[in-house]
């Protein structure tokens, strides 16, 4: 995108990269819609030029209806009068608005159906393959990598040093890169960026990082799914958002780790990727089922495949001997209230939800699931003030977090 000259910036305009002082200093982040006040202060920064798109346009009334119209159906299926649900509605609203307004284009109902898939094959039939025994023909072809192991051997151990800790996570070059990234990213907004993957144990805490390395490393265990089948950058996209709400979210309560929140939230639908590895063609019925029939996404795994995505992350996890609160948090998501201690798969209850509301102005393909009444009332949060805060930050955070991660 070409420099527009800075007697040709203009309030309105809308930044199309982040703009540096001629030192290195943030002056503005990329989509900062421009006042005259910045373009002063511009001026007495010495900026010559900025990277700039046009700013939004106004839109009638029959376009407001027509968006409206779209949004509610992605709403159809949770109830009108939860307070979170009204909240989510409405954000959804303002965001898909927004996005018109800068030359988005509502998708068409073409779009909501997959693109061809006769010729994969799934592995079990309808009714002979069980959650258990599809995992334990995951976990019997392939193994998580050894750096893997070597975290959680040091999770397990309470009286690991910071510097061992630091020495397993560093044998890993890629795992300590994405780390340092990540670390340095806006999730944890540190005033200095760090360098060294020891300096990371000491700011973030030994236990957390190993935490987040547990997560990265269960990421890297998924690259071979099929890109006809499932966008990999979109769906990891979609449980980073989780994951960042599950930290904002975490930060409302007492006494929960937001580390191990942001995992949960990461790794939420680890489930779905070994369904769309082992089950590639009921997968995508299921997702189309979804979008057809204006249902959330679990339910339509429930009917086509009379199980769901968390009923294969039991075994799954329990496989991987993944830690026993992150297991909680992943397997409960979607029904918080039946276990014993409800509060963190909560969190991730409410992230998912509101990941899909703001996902409907970036296209999104699945409705609203709901937020169940019991679970709002365990965590006693106001519902416009939190979640809209929480969209803010996400979407100051979201791109910057992405890159830490691909």
């Amino acid at each position: 995108m070409a420099i527009t000259p800075l007697d040709q910036l203009t309030a309105g305009m809308v930044l199309a990269c982040d703009l540096m002082s001629r030192d290195g200093r943030l002056l503005f982040r990329s989509g900062t819609q421009l006042e005259e006040r910045h373009v002063e202060l511009l001026r007495r920064a010495g900026v010559t030029g900025a990277e700039v798109k046009p700013g939004p346009q106004t839109l009638g009334p029959e376009k407001l209806r027509e968006i409206e119209g779209y949004v509610r159906d992605f709403f159809l299926y949770a109830n009108p009068d939860s307070p979170p649900i009204v909240a989510m509605f409405h954000l959804a609203l303002e965001m898909t608005a927004a996005a018109v307004s800068q030359g988005w284009e509502l998708p068409d109902s073409n779009t909501r159906r997959a693109a061809n898939v006769e010729h994969m094959h799934d592995l079990f039939l309808r009714g002979l393959g069980t959650p258990e025994t599809i995992v334990r023909h995951e976990t019997e072809l392939a193994s998580f990598p050894d750096i893997y192991f070597r975290i959680r051997q040091v999770l397990e151990d309470e009286s690991a040093s910071a510097e061992r800790i630091a020495k397993v996570v560093g044998t890993d070059m890629s795992l300590s890169a994405k780390l340092i990234k990540l670390v340095n990213s806006p999730l944890y907004g540190l005033s200095q960026p760090l360098d060294s993957i020891s300096r990371a144990v000491a700011l973030v805490g030994a236990k957390e990082l190993s935490i987040l390395a547990l997560g990265i490393s269960a990421i890297n265990y998924f690259r071979d799914i099929p890109p006809e089948l499932v966008d990999m950058r979109s769906f990891w996209r979609h449980s980073i958002t989780c994951g960042i709400f599950a930290k904002i979210l975490a930060g409302t309560q007492t006494g929960l780790s937001p580390e191990r929140c942001f995992i949960a939230g990461l790794l939420h639908d680890v489930g779905r990727l070994i369904l769309f590895k082992k089950l590639p063609y009921a997968s995508t019925e299921a997702m189309l089922f979804a979008r057809e029939n204006s249902i959330p996404l679990v339910e339509a795994e429930r009917a086509v495949l009379d199980f769901t995505h968390t009923d294969i992350s039991r075994p799954l996890l329990a496989a991987w001997k993944f830690p026993e609160e992150l297991s909680a948090m992943i397997n409960y998501h979607h029904d918080p209230m039946d276990h014993p201690n409800p509060l963190e798969p909560a969190i991730i209850h409410v992230a998912d939800c509101l990941t899909n509301a703001v996902e409907i102005a970036q296209g999104g393909m699945y409705v609203v699931p709901g937020v169940d009444e019991r679970v709002w009332e365990l965590l006693g949060l106001d519902a416009r003030d939190v979640l809209v805060s929480a969209a803010d930050k996400y979407c100051e955070q979201i791109d910057n977090i992405m890159e830490a991660f691909f």
